[in-house]
């Protein structure tokens, strides 16, 4: 049997990597292979290699993404443009191949996975996206989104908590073009799965709204039966196909033990091999296999370019449709949104996060492809799309995303809409629950995901609450993730900025920080000179009138106060306001030598916040007036003037480093 004889091959390329190279995971690849096997050669996956980013395709995450050359086997075999010599390249700097799939390295590679559970976070993403794109863009005559997520996981990704958030968000919207295969070998890496679990995975998926059905993950026909009946039966629920797999399987010595899961069992290679009926070439592909998967391909060009004439068709019928449907895809952002946004009144004393819900009112009408959602906080988030309506299980075209208390799923759900790449996402929470998502962020600052998240309640001003609930750590941790542009505005015209900022960037998330408290603006300057220095990380919010002596920098909430301080000090402090690190270090040096004068050293940085990003800034002669410990519960302004956050004594700190 051909499909037979290409697992076997699929498996004889993943021992023949792993040996090479001596590092890497063989239990899934050899435990899987089968199930690769219909995936990929007999129509199980909607796909056409030569068309990685085929817009119906149905789309394939690995989330157990440690077995990454299951993936490169089956991408190689099938015909996407990954040829031997990259796939003898596993894990060597460079390659096509690294030890964990990443977005945008490899064709047919549709997520960043490794880090357990958010691949299935993703999927979900992937599949809400899916619904949405159909529900918006088909019409009676034209059907161009039908397609379905498969994704691959095992028991590791299972137990990680954010799997268990967006497996309870998907049964609850109801994504039934939604199949995960749980590769359920039995097996952890330290031991047998059962030293750290006693779940029923069935009854489980049940209670959570989806169907579940268990097969022998080695069988071609109980594989191809039941990705038919997952992909036929649109019953409302996202469909598990409980796949009992031998871990390693091909590799006697390990299979089925936790042996089994990593490079161990690469030491018998040659052994394993000749068990599986393999010659002694190495990464060896039959030409009747090779011959096979080119029938493959050319039945899925045939299934394309059907869905091609369809699409010409849909597009002449339905240009505004089509139109909306390029800008999302092309990530189009008008290039004056930032005059769209209606000014603020000069006399606007209001919290950031208030505006912030302004702003995004006005976006939202510019850029139609922004979608946006809220664990459970919209009220306190004011990031509510008005008249959009909600997304739900009946209306996937709603633009307010509803996921409940689970932070951890709505960063790797707002993922995988991103990776899908057909909607702009969005996610609000608290800023004290950043950390909640915190692997979804860096996941998405590694993958270049233009993701916006927006935090508020941002410092000790939350007050009452008390230090459970004031983040003066998390602004400075999430400043350290690469790629990662933190914006803190400072007042509603800086709000707009951002908002342009993070809506404008293709190549990476941005993380808006909002205040709960009210702030004033800074109306010396012209709305436009705040936006447009936000968007270029700083400015100077108020300039010295004779001898620059000083320069106090300030961020957020606290750029009032610096500018009380200078007020009080005298004509030679210059204040800085600076909303966003990352996209000042981006300008030029000569812009930045504008800012901050490298032969001024007399420097003050203010944040309700740890001092430890702001040294660069400050250099070694420099200060700062900051928060080094955690908070306290008072009202809010109370909180600020008892840990010195306050006019006098920035004034102070500033007037003991004046010359």
């Amino acid at each position: 049997m051909i499909l037979s004889a290409a697992a076997a091959q699929a498996r004889g390329l993943a021992i023949d990597a792993i040996h090479y190279c001596n590092s890497g995971h063989l239990g899934l690849p050899l435990g899987c292979a089968e199930i690769g096997a219909v995936l990929y050669g007999d129509q199980g996956l909607r796909h056409y290699p030569n068309m990685p980013r085929w817009l119906n395709r149905d789309r394939f995450i690995l989330s157990a993404g440690h077995g990454s050359m299951f993936l490169y086997s089956w991408l190689h075999i099938s015909g996407y443009d990954l040829p031997i010599e990259s796939v003898k390249k596993f894990r060597v700097l460079d390659s096509e191949t690294p030890g964990h799939p990443e977005f945008g390295d490899t064709a047919g590679v549709e997520a960043t996975t490794g880090p357990l559970g958010q691949g299935i976070g993703n999927a979900v993403g992937f599949a809400l996206s899916g619904k949405r794109a159909a529900a918006k863009f088909n019409t009676e005559e034209h059907v161009i989104f039908d397609h379905h997520i498969i994704a691959i996981h095992g028991d590791g990704c299972l137990q990680e908590g954010v799997a268990k958030e967006s497996i309870a968000f998907a049964g609850h919207l109801q994504l039934d073009n939604l199949i995960l295969i749980y590769d359920s070998n039995d097996v952890t890496l330290d031991a047998m799965a059962e030293q750290t679990q006693s779940e029923d995975a069935a009854s489980y998926f049940n209670s959570q709204g989806w169907e579940a059905v268990t097969i022998d993950g080695h069988n071609f026909e109980a594989i191809t039966d039941a990705l038919a009946h997952a992909k036929a039966n649109d019953n409302g629920k996202p469909k598990v196909i409980i796949a009992k797999t031998e871990i390693a399987r091909g590799i006697p010595e390990v299979a089925g033990t936790a042996g089994g899961h990593g490079e161990g069992g690469a030491k018998f290679a040659e052994s394993a091999r000749r068990g599986l009926g393999l010659p002694k070439e190495l990464f060896y592909i039959s030409p009747k296999v090779r011959e096979h998967f080119k029938k493959q391909l050319t039945a899925a060009q045939n299934i394309y370019e059907k869905w091609e004439a369809t699409y010409l068709a849909w597009q002449q019928a339905n240009p505004k449709l089509a139109t909306e449907l390029k800008a999302g895809i092309d990530q189009n952002i008008p290039e004056n949104l930032l005059d769209k946004i209606p000014e603020f009144s000069s006399e606007t004393n209001a919290a950031t996060r208030a505006t912030g819900g302004t702003v995004m009112q006005s976006v939202a009408l510019e850029v139609p492809q922004l979608i946006t959602g809220s664990a459970d906080l919209y009220g306190s988030t004011k990031n509510y799309i008005n008249g959009a309506g909600d997304c739900t299980a009946e209306n996937y075209t709603g633009r307010n995303i509803w996921f409940g208390i689970r932070e951890h799923a709505m960063g790797a759900v707002c993922n995988g809409i991103a990776y899908d790449g057909i909607f702009s996402a969005s996610g609000a929470t608290f800023l004290v629950f950043a950390d909640y998502l915190r692997p979804a962020i860096r996941l998405a600052a590694l993958a270049k995901l233009a993701v916006t998240y927006i935090f508020t309640h941002d410092s000790v001003g939350v007050g009452e609450d008390g230090p459970t609930h004031q983040p003066v750590e998390t602004v400075s941790g999430l400043r350290v993730i690469p790629n990662l542009d933190v914006i803190r505005p400072s007042d509603a015209e800086e709000v707009a900025g951002a908002y342009a900022a993070a809506l404008s960037r293709r190549d990476g998330p941005t993380a808006l920080i909002f205040t709960r408290q009210a702030v004033s603006s800074n109306s010396d300057l012209s709305a436009a000179a705040r936006r447009v220095g936000t968007l270029r990380g700083a400015y100077v919010a108020k300039r010295e009138k004779s001898l620059l002596k000083l320069i106090i920098i300030a961020t957020g909430s606290e750029l009032q106060l610096a500018i009380a301080a200078a007020e009080k000090i005298g004509d030679t402090v210059r204040v800085v306001s600076m909303p966003c690190f990352e996209r000042f270090e981006r300008q030029s040096i000569d812009y930045i030598e504008s800012i901050l004068p490298i032969d001024c050293k007399a420097r003050i940085a203010v944040e309700a916040g740890v001092s430890n990003c702001w040294g660069r800034y400050v250099g070694l002669a420099g200060r700062t007036v900051c928060i080094d410990r955690f908070g306290l519960s008072a009202p809010g302004d109370q909180a600020m003037d008892a840990l010195g956050i306050n006019t006098e004594n920035v004034a102070k700190v500033a007037r003991e480093l004046l010359p």
